[in-house]
């Protein structure tokens, strides 16, 4: 299926690994001019030339941290006007309410909160301006289904559900279309890395992590291509009376009677 996406000019952070990199290279393939962020210059810089080479992509990247001051300000300035935002930076680390300090909620909420409602605030205007624009916040199914043991990813997740709602509500009046993509659990990197954290202490073998995805939906966790999938769908024409909502991707998992 043609998605109608080629020659648009889509940013995305968090591209360097991740649900942010096989988006990168799904809209790639769509034919899509990329502007990648992350921190990680190194691994930027192999994306860019692996977009190069397996699909002709003209890609920039750009190496930044955007919990500094200014930082998604800079980005917007120097991506230049883009039809596709991407949110996606930010990993939010596990923990109860008594494991958490004050100095870690402000830290992960910079990234993953903040960083995205004010790299939409440098944006948006532009989008508006040219008439139209597809934002996807990509933020995680514990928005909906919240559990003690990651309490602070699941308020940030809320809340980036509710800023996207509101905004989406009213964003069509500008041509501008804001979605929240949740994934449920994803096999990236981190979570494998988490998993096997979780099987040494509850199994006391890291090599038997997969056995803790016993219970999930089809004894499995997503994909990070199913989520790119969605996510390339969602920015696209074919999406085009989709605003102001969130759209889940994990196999039921929220809506379980049991969870992991």
């Amino acid at each position: 299926m043609d998605l109608g996406l080629s020659g648009k000019h889509a940013l995305i952070t968090g591209a360097s690994r991740g649900i942010g990199k096989a988006v990168a290279r799904r809209l790639a393939e769509e034919g899509c001019r990329l502007t990648v962020a992350a921190r990680s210059a190194d691994a930027l810089a192999a994306l860019r030339d692996e977009l190069a080479a397996a699909h002709g992509t003209e890609a920039r990247d750009i190496a930044l941290d955007l919990t500094e001051e200014g930082a998604p300000a800079r980005l917007a300035d120097e991506a230049g006007p883009v039809d596709i935002l991407i949110n996606n930076a930010g990993a939010i680390p596990p923990g109860r309410l008594e494991e958490i300090d004050d100095a870690e909620w402000r830290a992960v909420w910079e990234l993953k909160l903040f960083g995205y409602i004010n790299l939409i605030r440098a944006v948006y205007p532009g989008m508006a301006g040219a008439g139209g624009g597809a934002i996807v916040n990509i933020c995680g199914a514990s928005g909906e289904r919240p559990k003690a043991n990651y309490i602070c990813g699941a308020v940030a997740n809320a809340a980036l559900m509710a800023f996207t709602q509101a905004l989406g509500g009213d964003s069509m009046n500008d041509g501008v279309r804001v979605v929240a993509l949740n994934p449920g659990p994803t096999e990236t990197e981190h979570l494998v890395r988490l998993t096997k954290g979780s099987a040494a202490e509850k199994l006391g073998d890291a090599a038997r992590w997969r056995e803790l995805w016993a219970l999930l939906p089809d004894g499995r966790a997503a994909t990070v291509d199913e989520i790119a999938d969605t996510a390339a769908f969602l920015v696209s024409p074919r999406s085009s009376y989709t605003s102001g909502t969130a759209v889940t991707v994990d196999g039921g998992y929220c809506n379980r009677g049991s969870l992991m």
